[in-house]
């Protein structure tokens, strides 16, 4: 049985197309992923985020916990900061990747992907009581007890403020990027943040989830003159493709390590001691085996998906890797995609192919991110 999220009824009154995601039935689309996309690109888009995992952390040695557990480094959170980080195991591979969000001088709001909810607060808990502080932190699983919206696109910071009851307050306009503050809209709290997934400026609301609907109707209606549209998985999935955001179960998973992810910016090796330390460390300093790259096809090949492999191109053409995510690019109008090779084929300009159903098109590594915003 799929699990649905508190804004379930309210898609189905709005069309959406529903698909199983990570044990969940959520909206693939509304209108159309280009249209959804577009309009975040452009104005304003807003998802559902519901079906994602909230953990608090809690007590006088939770920042310290946490630096044990997460391979950023919290030290560098003030409150009412956040910052993405990566859960590891022992050997590096990545158990999550997620936000973390300071919301008081002892407490830390962790917000955790869908499908690793399970996962994740049983790592925490198993890590937790092997820690000589356990006493001293609390850690709850509250995924039940709250729901979340995430409202990303250049026209957000025009309306986001007018939906909130600010009483003098400043709204989260003010906020700085990766910040949060505590708001009320229609009398009822939210804590919100100015992070997305989209490579749009845009903010995440948290709140209850039986109140969750309210924020959801109350947006639309407060966003709909500014161009605001609801938008699904498969908009996320573009955007966050043309802007080289990992997935997990993609980008990442238990067998890959953030350096291999090229998220090792989120990896503080100075901090001290934290689980996957080691092999972290032994990577930076003697290098890896295979690397995420990102591609543009040409012009009018068929877009890649993932499992598709990867050669290498030329008259001693042979296969180097495979792609992990792959979408046409609304943006750009081309088909784009990620994929793990050996190093020797990473550098940007190198000349690849993508197998498609038995032919191979060519495609060319690029820079990171895929898309840029115009000037």
């Amino acid at each position: 049985m799929l699990k649905r999220t508190p804004l379930f009824a309210l898609h189905q009154q709005l069309g959406a197309r529903l698909v199983e995601f990570g044990g969940w039935e959520m909206p693939v689309q509304y209108s159309s992923i280009m249209d959804e996309h577009q309009a975040v690109r452009t104005a304003a888009g807003i998802f559902d985020i519901c079906h994602m995992g909230e953990v608090y952390v809690q007590g006088k040695k939770a920042g310290e916990f946490l630096n044990y557990l997460l391979t950023n480094d919290i030290k560098k959170l003030g409150v009412n900061d956040g910052q993405y980080s990566l859960m590891c195991n022992d050997k590096g591979g990545v158990i999550d990747d997620l936000y973390v969000y300071r919301v008081a001088a002892e407490g830390f709001l962790l917000i955790i992907n869908a499908s690793r909810i399970e996962p994740d607060v049983a790592w925490m808990q198993q890590q937790l009581a092997a820690w000589d502080g356990a006493k001293e932190v609390m850690l709850s699983n509250e995924s039940d007890r709250y729901g979340a919206i995430a409202i990303q696109g250049p026209a957000v910071a025009k309306f986001i403020d007018s939906a909130f009851q600010l009483n003098g307050q400043q709204g989260p306009s003010a906020l700085k990027k990766n910040q949060l503050g505590f708001y009320k809209l229609q009398g009822e709290e939210f804590f919100v943040g100015r992070t997305g997934y989209t490579g749009e400026d845009g903010f995440e609301l948290v709140g209850s989830a039986d109140k969750i609907s309210t924020a959801w109707v109350h947006l639309l209606d407060v966003g709909r003159p500014y161009g605001l549209k609801p938008a699904g998985l498969g908009a996320r999935d573009t955007l966050r493709t043309e802007v080289c955001y990992p997935l997990y179960g993609h980008e990442l998973t238990e067998e890959i390590t953030p350096i291999e992810a090229g998220v090792g910016f989120f990896v503080s090796l100075d901090k001290g001691p934290f689980i996957g330390r080691e092999r972290l460390a032994l990577q930076k300093s003697t290098g890896i085996s295979r690397k995420c790259i990102a591609f543009k096809m040409a012009d009018k090949a068929a877009p890649p998906r993932p499992g598709y492999p990867i050669w290498s191109g030329g008259n001693d053409s042979q296969k180097i890797g495979e792609v992990v995510s792959g979408t046409q690019s609304p943006s750009l109008g081309i088909g784009i995609g990620l994929g793990y090779v050996p190093p020797d084929f990473s550098k940007p300009g190198s000349a690849i192919e993508i197998e498609v159903r038995t032919r191979k098109f060519p495609a060319t590594v690029v820079q990171k991110p895929i898309y840029r915003k115009p000037d």
